[in-house]
């Protein structure tokens, strides 16, 4: 699958342009439906500043959470931190948060796979150096998971994670992925190149577009 590629000159450039494609489809969406789904993976505040700043509306939309690290409320590990202190006061009426705090973690991800739209209308994604999105590692048995569209993964890093599956991703409308930064530069390559071993690649989605800065690029 062919993944449209924009590249611009730095970190904050690639963060407002992203900022820029969410408001646009959001104000799209809103004209034609009325509403707006998004699905936020940890944004940089520079992204989150941006979309403050231009003109989303946010009393239409709802904003589901990619994926979530299994710690405690107010945790600093907590994706949810960020994105809580970044979005503006009329936006976090909009969010939904993984349940991660609950006792029975395959029962909450279900909860929150039902509360899911059956096609977000955009999922903001971001790449680790090791090829993993959304918290879709390496080697973890999610990868495999089909008939679910939140998961509960093994520990990575730390943490457990619940995140959004390829299922859940592939069903959205659109994607976008926020690349930056040199430790990206390897992985941002094997995306680009349809290299399968990575979990990033394995996304079934038409419509993706990748936003990424010069440094992430390969000087290959």
């Amino acid at each position: 699958m062919t993944l449209a590629l924009e590249v611009v000159p730095d970190s904050a450039a690639a963060a407002t342009r992203v900022a820029s494609l969410v408001s646009e489809r959001a104000q799209e969406s809103v004209a034609r439906s009325g509403s707006f789904t998004l699905a936020l993976s940890k944004a940089p505040r520079q992204m989150l500043d941006a979309l403050v700043a231009g003109d989303v509306p946010w009393s239409a939309m709802s904003i589901f959470q990619v994926d979530e690290r299994i710690a405690p409320a107010g945790h600093e590990d907590r994706n949810l931190i960020a994105l809580s202190a970044g979005l503006p006061p009329e936006a976090k009426a909009s969010l939904r948060p993984m349940p991660v705090e609950e006792a029975n973690f395959e029962a909450a991800a279900g909860r929150y796979a039902a509360g899911l739209p059956a096609h977000l209308d955009l999922v903001h994604l971001g790449l680790g150096p090791d090829g993993h999105t959304a918290s879709l590692v390496p080697g973890d048995p999610v990868l495999e998971i089909r008939d679910r569209l939140v998961a509960i993964t093994r520990e990575y890093q730390g943490r457990r994670r619940m995140t959004l599956t390829y299922r859940a991703l592939a069903a959205a409308r659109e994607i976008v992925w926020l690349v930056t930064g040199d430790t990206k530069r390897d992985a941002l390559e094997r995306l680009l190149a349809g290299d399968t071993s990575i979990p990033a690649v394995r996304i079934f989605n038409p419509r993706q577009l990748v936003i990424a800065d010069e440094a992430a690029m390969s000087s290959s």
